[in-house]
């Protein structure tokens, strides 16, 4: 088991995070297998469809019931990390040879008059 601790923490899971228990297995003379657990998180929201009235009927200026069902489990849906919904992730180190590669792709874009060409037509 400590070698599984060693690996975890080599792989970036902090130490403080891992609980190591001991038990006893079913034979006396076998030993006890490892068990691994993590927790993990996971964006999801009920399911919609709560319509407990007839929006046609209602002369009210509210939020119906369902209001945002669809976009929550679109968002849900789309979570790379739901962690992120929790906080902000640390920041990366800086690249500065990828910034120096933008802010010269932004420096050599043409540059547009709005006053010298006047009026947009679209």
């Amino acid at each position: 088991s400590r070698d599984f601790v060693r690996l975890a923490v080599a792989s970036g899971i902090k130490r403080n995070r891992i609980v190591m228990t001991s038990y006893q297995s079913a034979s006396a003379e076998a030993s006890a297998p490892i068990r691994v657990a993590y927790i993990s998180v996971k964006a999801q929201t009920d399911k919609c469809g709560r319509w407990p009235e007839d929006l046609v009927e209602t002369s009210e200026n509210k939020h119906y019931a369902d209001f945002g069902c669809s976009y929550q489990n679109n968002l849900a849906a789309q979570m790379a990390n739901p962690a992120d919904l929790l906080g902000p992730r640390k920041q990366a180190p800086i690249d500065a040879e990828q910034r120096g590669k933008v802010i010269d792709g932004y420096r050599n874009q043409p540059f547009f008059d709005w006053e010298a060409e006047g009026e947009v037509s679209y």
